[in-house]
């Protein structure tokens, strides 16, 4: 496990520097307060009226702007590839007038390309229309790609270095189908180096879902703002490296708009982080409760314990029915205190008697963490119902609270302090009252929709983990890899966030700052260890190194 810190302490420095900005490019003029904001369709096209109808900025300025940009980020990224050839794929929108700004530029640099036009040229009008007329009168192919052409055409893709994807913009709503779905899957099938305009053409910007299909680029060079489908799963993977580009939207006109999304990044969790007093003791930093654990299920306790201890709460207790006692306390590390509390034999589990137990213990405690392997007897579910309701300290809901409270929603309404939500897609169905399927088809609506229903921090995990707060604010994170697809994995997130609130963070940044350093551990294990294998406490145990990043000592 040493060895692994090493290697983690040296990792880290290597791989921190894309999760600066999450892995995304940002033009260096671009306003740090904004850059990170994400916005859904209708927002992003209010700004676009806002800055020609307001601030007088013509359409085509604009236009020309994300081209210009489009073509600069072209350049730095694929210099090898412009010189084998470009194509310039375009559709009868905006997008295909930027990708037309593009063209011109890489004909003036003296690069090969070709233009190919999937719609007949009646379809342009605006500024795409001004774009278009100027390409046709310089020297360069383009070609009207039509149903009857697509066959031929897709056999060509071959002869190209780069794809640029100019076909949809973020204002698609329909699925994709005819010559425009063909082009695009013969796209994805030549596995020629692809680049996408705005957002990868068919992809929707506001679920981050396919439409029918999508195109799959390296890079994805986008206007102002990241969109909401770039930053959610699926559309992340279908994004691929995300650029973004200052067009000249007004920096006033973004920051009065009401931008409820933001991507997680290190900087952003940087500035949530507080300072710990020098003159700091274990009483200083809080004393988080783990009430979990049964028989059987006594490793779910033992890893939220050591989260919360490695996220730096001053002292951490794990209440659970005796009956464990002999397993938890050979696997929990010895800076972890224990709370014995009254079971029953036939179920392993607590026992009504542990209400009575628990009402002095947790006076002047600062969280809990509720859930994780403390199982459903009736007895069981009653102590975690009372707890939910009755305990003034901040509560992380995890695991087999979760299923309990789904029985009941209502009893948030009850609730005496604030209560942070962790569930995972299945979880979330059985509180949605829906199947797994349409949590993962509408994950943000599904967050944001529970956390104002309940009042609480929602934390929505998966690929791009949601984390959701009652005012509509939502953050995504981009942290983490499928090598967390194993047991143990939320039970450390659950500890994590319960150290934090035991410091005394509020329950969004707690989730915030536990969801980002969580995933970061698995992108570093990842990288010194492999894909997969690794485990909750390994991960656990790399923490300090994450927090001698993120505050700089």
């Amino acid at each position: 496990m040493v060895f692994v810190k090493q290697l983690a302490d040296i990792m880290l420095k290597k791989i921190f520097a894309p999760f600066c900005r999450a892995g995304f490019r940002l033009n260096t003029i671009f306003v740090k307060e904004i850059a990170m904001k994400a916005v859904n369709t209708s927002q992003m096209q209010r700004l676009d009226r806002e800055a020609i109808e307001d601030y007088g900025i013509a359409g085509l300025i604009l236009m020309e702007n994300a081209g210009t940009g489009v073509f600069e980020a072209i350049q730095r990224h694929y210099p090898s590839e412009l010189k084998k050839g470009t194509l310039i794929v375009a559709g009868p929108g905006n997008n295909g007038g930027d990708g037309f700004v593009v063209a011109r530029k890489l004909h003036q640099k003296g690069y090969p390309l070709e233009v190919w036009i999937l719609s007949s040229r009646e379809k342009f009008k605006g500024d795409a229309l001004v774009n278009l007329k100027i390409i046709e009168k310089l020297d360069l192919t383009i070609r009207y790609i039509l149903d009857e052409d697509v066959a031929s055409a897709t056999k060509e893709l071959n002869r190209f270095g780069l794809i640029i994807d100019a076909i949809f913009g973020t204002g698609l709503k329909r699925p994709v189908e005819g010559r425009f779905k063909a082009i695009i899957n013969a796209i994805n099938e030549a596995q020629i180096a692809t680049a996408s305009v705005d957002i990868p053409s068919g992809l929707s910007s506001d679920t981050g879902l396919p439409l029918g299909t999508a195109v799959k680029a390296d890079l994805t060079i986008t206007m102002a703002l990241p969109k909401i489908g770039h930053i959610l799963s699926p559309g992340a993977f279908y994004t691929g490296e995300l650029e973004i580009v200052d067009i000249g939207i007004p920096v006033k006109a973004i920051k009065d708009a009401d931008i409820k999304g933001e991507l997680l990044d290190k900087d952003t969790i940087k500035g949530l982080m507080k300072e710990r007093p020098p003159w700091g003791h274990k009483g200083t930093f809080g004393h988080a409760v783990i009430v979990a654990g049964s028989r059987g299920k006594t490793g779910a306790a033992a890893l939220a314990a050591h989260g919360a201890l490695r996220a730096g709460s001053g002292l951490v207790t794990v209440a659970s029915p005796k009956c464990a006692q002999d397993t938890i306390s050979k696997i929990i590390p010895p800076e972890v205190m224990t709370l014995w509390l009254s079971d029953a034999a036939q179920t392993g589990e607590v026992s009504e008697k542990a209400r009575d137990e628990l009402i002095e213990f947790l006076e002047k405690k600062k969280s809990v963490v509720l859930g994780p392997g403390i199982g459903l007897s009736l007895a069981s579910k009653e102590l975690q119902k009372w707890l939910i309701t009755e305990c003034r300290l901040p509560m992380v809901i995890d695991a087999d609270a979760l299923t309990t409270l789904s029985e009941d929603l209502s009893i948030l309404k009850e609730k005496k302090a604030p209560r942070v939500l962790t569930p995972h897609p299945g979880e979330m169905a059985r509180l949605m009252g829906c199947s797994t399927s349409e949590v993962q088809e509408n994950r943000l609506h599904m967050a944001t929709s529970l956390s104002k229903d309940t009042d609480s921090i929602v934390v929505l995990k998966g690929a791009r983990t949601i984390i959701a707060e009652p005012s509509g604010r939502f953050s995504v994170n981009p942290t983490g890899n499928s090598g967390m697809g194993q047991g143990g994995m939320g039970d450390a997130l659950s500890g994590i966030i319960g150290g934090l609130l035991a410091q005394g963070y509020t329950p969004y940044d707690a989730a915030r700052i536990g969801v980002y350093v969580h995933g970061l551990c698995a992108d570093i294990l990842k990288k010194v260890k492999g894909p997969f294998g690794f485990t909750a406490t390994e991960l656990c145990e790399i923490l300090p190194t994450v927090w001698k990043q993120l505050v700089g000592c």
